[in-house]
């Protein structure tokens, strides 16, 4: 059997039996690397290499954290949930009641949605906002598992579809590559290529919504963290402007830099610097926000390692070939196979942009080979890349919710968010992505 094929599985059984995301990860880059030929230490050599690759990313994902706590501390996450609250109660409606639902689900769908064009910040609000809103959402009787699609779909589908804020990068690495492997297309068709597959991701939404979780599930009111008790206070006119002031800032940093290294220390020494987070409370603010954002960190490190290991045994392209004998000249069920292909690669590696460099060398000659158009090769490689953030244990699109969703202990990464992704996203891509490869 395939190396990566092997890898993905040990990967992904370990994490369905609830062994950690990171223990499932190194045990699947360890039976993957052996299988693929590699020998112990290349193995380890080469995993720890792509660990020290995820060094930034595990940074940023800490200072984020750690941002986002100090924002807690201002008393604005207090403020905002506090006006939810009012206007979700208002004229005395029971918690079975639809409205106030649907008022929570929006609001969360569309910070996601403009977290990822109009105003680039990914994950950043989720530590921020859903935390301070697990009380609101637990009276409610919300699944969570419903919130974790809601804002993985906002996560994903605007920047595959939209050529704006973190769309315009992820269409401009799908054209570069794309040109480097031997196709060059306008940016303007990667959209009319991604509607379809997006459609799809759209239909999951609403299934999510309207059926799989629209019944009410309990959760136990727990404390958070250590920083509940700061985040009580009340909010005054000037902490609210300061604060306002750093999130802004973080934002602008964040999109001329791209780097959340950066943004979230500019943010807290805005914090510090105006006096409305005490320079004494930054070691336990610190602690709190990397509590809640170490998960992610080490997840997406192991990742990295775990990609390293598998790109190294050239099993991709060994998996890819041997696709390639099974097709022939069948464009329906090369369409099929190339994104399931899409699917076993993105799943172990998590993101959509790791993904695009591998998935493009690949997929661009044998679509050109089976005659293929422009459009249906840009929607396969488009729709193979949002396969990984869609679904995958480690990608940060799911990882974010969870960081969220289980501040308080009660939402499990594997089954309440990426088993429900899985099913409502990575399924109806595939499909809707079958379907743009033959219609193109």
């Amino acid at each position: 059997m395939n190396a990566v094929i092997i890898a993905v599985l040990v990967m992904l059984i370990l994490s369905l039996l609830r062994v950690n995301v990171v223990i499932a990860l190194i045990a699947g880059a360890a039976v993957g690397g052996l299988a693929g030929g590699l020998s112990v230490e290349e193995t380890v050599a080469v995993f720890s290499e792509g660990v020290g690759d995820g060094a930034n990313l595990a940074l940023s994902y800490a200072l984020l954290g750690g941002f986002a706590v100090a924002i807690s501390y201002t008393g604005l996450p207090k403020l905002m949930v506090d006006k939810i609250i009012k206007l979700v109660s208002r004229k005395g409606e029971a918690r079975e009641q639809v409205l106030p639902r649907v008022l929570i689900i929006l609001s969360i769908l569309f910070i996601s949605c403009i977290s990822q064009n109009a105003v680039p910040v990914h994950i950043a609000f989720i530590p921020i906002l859903i935390p301070p809103l697990l009380l609101v959402m637990n009276e409610l009787g919300i699944d969570r598992r419903l919130i974790a699609t809601v804002i993985t779909f906002g996560l994903t589908a605007p920047y595959i579809l939209l050529p704006y804020g973190f769309g315009i990068l992820f269409h401009d690495y799908i054209a570069t590559n794309m040109e480097l492997s031997g196709l060059a297309i306008s940016m303007s068709d990667i959209p009319v290529a991604m509607l379809i597959p997006t459609a799809g991701m759209v239909l999951g939404l609403l299934i999510a919504i309207f059926f799989s979780y629209r019944k009410p599930r309990e959760y136990r009111n727990r404390k958070i963290t250590a920083s509940d008790e700061m985040s009580d206070k009340v909010i005054s006119t000037k902490d609210l402007i300061v604060t306002i002031i750093a999130i802004i800032a973080a934002l602008v940093i964040q999109s001329i830099f791209q780097s959340m290294v950066f943004s979230a220390v500019v943010g807290l020494v805005i914090l510090f610097i105006s006096g409305t987070v005490k320079l004494s409370d930054q070691d336990q603010l610190m602690i709190d926000g990397m509590k809640m954002m170490a998960f992610i960190g080490f997840v997406m490190i192991s990742a990295n390692g775990f990609a390293g290991v598998i790109g190294e045994t050239g099993a991709v392209d060994s998996l890819v070939n041997s696709t390639s004998d099974l097709i022939g000249d069948n464009k329906a069920l090369a369409a099929l196979l190339m994104l399931i292909v899409g699917l076993v690669v993105t799943m172990g590696i998590g993101s959509s942009f790791a993904t695009v460099p591998i998935i493009a060398v690949l997929f661009v000659p044998l679509s050109l080979e089976l005659g293929f158009s422009p459009l249906a090769t840009i929607a396969l490689i488009g729709t193979a890349g949002a396969l990984g953030d869609a679904g995958s244990p480690a990608s940060d699109s799911t990882l974010g919710p969870t960081a969220g969703l289980n501040a308080d202990g009660q939402h499990n990464h594997i089954w309440d968010t990426c088993v429900p992704t899985f099913i409502h996203y990575n399924i109806p891509l595939i499909i809707f992505g079958w379907i743009a490869a033959m219609v193109l």
